[in-house]
């Protein structure tokens, strides 16, 4: 759609037949527009007037497409209005209207140049081109020095310019103004008519609406209104005295300018190029481009809502925080506790399958069963899976030395045992085949033996210690455990499982016996090829055996369900915190309905608004787990310089996994209140200061 000066015949620009408004009050409705007929044509200077409360700030309202009528027709260049959908009135509003407003509805965070480029954010002109045009506008209207200022550091009449730029910023075929002189002295006022009627002369269709029959008297043609019907439609016959006189309103490209060596030079500005009187547009960006040039917009303006309300915004994070400190921290003592239980369990012997006598623990049985001998040992280290056999034979006995007295756990193993039990020596040797074919009286303690035993810097191999009455030597001193079971307090002494049954205990018989699977092996094959031997030398299944891999798989999966169990708890801190982004926003939504009106009024689509807030929800999100996995990082650091029981893991998919959550948690609970914001009425939101 192309709005250019009326060519004989054509439709008029914009028609209205028989239009009522009516608005709910009470039980009832009052109408406030009734039966409205009006037709305005192309490259005219049309004034609006009547008292307060007549109505024709609504009837502009609705011919400016930021309302529509309860019954009627309204056509622009002959189409209906009602038929178009949220977005294409938005469109035409964006190509085709600016508005001038009494109170100027600029953006109070945006310096004027950026107040004009909002509209040919939302067209997707090039940023470039943007700045190009509305430098050019603003120095027009003689704003070049005032273009980088805020609203606040402008007069009332340089915010009515940036407004009149901001209105011709994407071309301003049709410039409404409401009240233009309103809020204006009378000098500034009539500055502003000028220019209103040098743009009537330039080629704009200019639409005033005022109760100020001076201001009126500037137009070609007034239009009288009261109680809400049109009451007179004439041309303009007088003028206020001292009024300067109202110039002809030629066809686009025909007329000069009015002559007033004041005002700014308004002939038609190109844009992006090319002149108006070809009837062209601003040339817009490619859709991708444009897209990426209003989501930098939207991004700009969230991080701005940010930081002009910082308290609000930490607050609205803190909950976030919390969430997210909590998850990754829980995760991290979660990972780390298990990957220290598995390395305690690896400790006590990887690969490993041990075979007791009975049919489970607790067989009060077992102690009668007594198959477990040498020859089994044999005949499983002759499996080709196996990487090493020991057997145990448990005994206790008091452990003496000199005048020390202790309880020691006695335990009988073969010359494999350290290796399959992943044990290692913190000092000497452990004893070898021979010492167990010859029942040598060689023992192996551990570190609990040697410090209650030896004074701290006295070397304990090659001492004699009485286990009973059996002298025994030390020859090796295992290396201290930590253990994420704890710390063990007994006493342990291991012999040649010869020496214990031949010396001590007189047993003939193993307790257990342990068999280390070579890596690589399959676990569960190698336990039912061991079952079905020892099953065959035995005659009968009469033992049963125990799988480390099955402590293995325990602990992963109870770790697990710890971690998805107080991760469920940290994740409701995270719920709870997304309940409070929705609240925050909704409430600056509420505190933003004049901004999100004037983006309306200037052809922002709904989406545009929609993506808008939910930027800002996903940045408050984000950036409250951003900080929240820094202060994670930063308490798990201070936990260990305290607490050397276990370690904490952070991994980087745990980090992932927590800023996803927190952005996903912004689109989430940033949506219901970012659509509430694309769905307001505009004139609602423009009439909310």
């Amino acid at each position: 759609m192309s709005i250019t000066a009326a060519a004989p015949g054509a439709s008029p620009l914009i028609e209205m037949r028989g239009v009522t408004r009516e608005f709910p009050a009470g039980d009832g409705v009052v109408a406030v527009l009734k039966d409205i007929d009006l037709t305005i044509r192309a490259g005219e200077m049309v004034a609006i007037v009547g008292p307060s409360g007549s109505g024709k700030s609504t009837l502009m309202n609705l011919i400016g497409c930021l309302d529509q009528p309860t019954r009627g027709s309204y056509r622009v260049l002959g189409r209906e209005t009602r038929e178009m959908a949220p977005d294409e009135l938005a469109r035409l509003r964006r190509e085709h209207f600016g508005f001038v407003f009494q109170r100027y509805q600029l953006l109070s965070g945006l310096s004027a140049q950026d107040n004009v480029e909002i509209p040919a954010v939302y067209a997707g002109l090039g940023g470039a081109a943007r700045h190009d045009r509305s430098s050019a506008l603003l120095a027009r209207l003689g704003l070049n020095d005032r273009m980088h200022h805020r609203p606040g550091q402008l007069s009332g009449g340089q915010q009515q310019r940036v407004s009149i730029a901001r209105a011709l910023m994407n071309g301003g075929d049709v410039v409404l103004a409401d009240e233009p002189t309103g809020a204006l002295d009378s000098a500034t006022g009539a500055e502003v008519m000028r220019i209103l009627q040098e743009l009537n002369a330039a080629g704009h269709t200019i639409i005033i609406v005022t109760h100020d029959a001076k201001v009126a008297a500037h137009a070609r043609r007034v239009i009288e209104i009261a109680d809400g019907r049109i009451t007179a439609d004439k041309p303009a016959t007088a003028l206020a005295a001292g009024s300067p006189s109202p110039q002809p309103s030629p066809q686009r490209g025909e007329g000069a300018k009015p002559e007033a060596a004041a005002a700014p030079d308004l002939t038609p500005l190109p844009l992006a190029g090319e002149g108006r009187g070809e009837g062209q547009r601003p040339t817009p960006r490619a859709p991708m481009s444009a897209w990426f040039a209003r989501l930098n917009e939207a991004a700009r303006m969230a991080l701005h809502a940010m930081a002009a309300h910082r308290m609000r915004t930490l607050l609205t994070m803190l909950g976030i925080i919390i969430g997210i400190v909590s998850v990754v921290l829980v995760n991290a003592l979660g990972e780390g506790s298990k990957r220290q239980i598995l390395a305690d369990i690896s400790a006590m012997g990887t690969n490993t399958i041990d075979v007791f006598p009975g049919s489970g623990f607790g067989d009060r049985r077992a102690d009668s069963i007594r198959t477990l001998r040498t020859p089994d040992v044999q005949a499983l280290q002759a499996l080709p899976f196996v990487d090493g056999v020991t057997p145990q034979v448990q005994s206790s006995a008091t452990l003496r030395r000199g005048a020390v007295e202790k309880s020691a756990s006695v335990t009988g193993v073969g010359e494999q045992f350290f290796r399959v039990r992943g044990l290692t020596l913190a000092e000497g040797v452990a004893f070898d085949a021979e010492g167990v074919r010859r029942l040598a009286l060689d023992a192996v303690i551990d570190d609990n033996a040697r410090r209650a035993l030896f004074a701290p810097h006295e070397n304990a191999l090659g001492q004699i210690v009485l286990l009973g009455k059996v002298p025994v030597r030390v020859i090796g001193v295992t290396a201290k455990r930590k253990s994420a079971f704890g710390i063990s307090e007994g006493i342990s002494v291991w012999l040649p499982y010869t020496t214990v049954m031949g010396r001590i205990s007189g047993s003939t018989h193993f307790q257990n016996i342990t068999v280390r699977v070579a890596d690589g092996a399959p676990m569960k094959a190698a336990e039912d090829e061991i079952t079905a031997l020892l099953t065959q030398r035995h005659g009968s299944k009469d033992f049963f055996t125990h799988n480390s891999d099955t402590i293995r798989a325990t602990v992963v999966k109870t770790t697990f369900i710890l971690q998805l169990f107080i991760s469920s708890i940290a994740v409701i801190a995270l719920v709870v915190g997304g309940i409070g982004v929705m609240n925050i926003m909704l409430v600056s939504v509420t505190e933003r309905t004049p901004e999100i009106g004037i983006r309306m009024a200037v052809g922002a689509r709904q989406g545009d608004i929609l993506q808008q807030f939910l930027i800002e929800a996903v940045f408050v999100c984000l950036l409250g787990g951003l900080i929240g996995i820094g202060l994670a990082l930063g308490l798990g650091a201070l936990i260990q310089l305290f607490v050397k029981q276990f370690q904490l893991m952070f991994s980087g998919g745990a980090i992932a996994l927590a800023v996803a959550c927190s952005t996903l948690i912004g689109l989430g609970f940033g949506f219901w209140p970012a659509r509430n914001a694309a769905r307001l009425n505009p004139v609602e939101a423009l009439a909310r200061q």
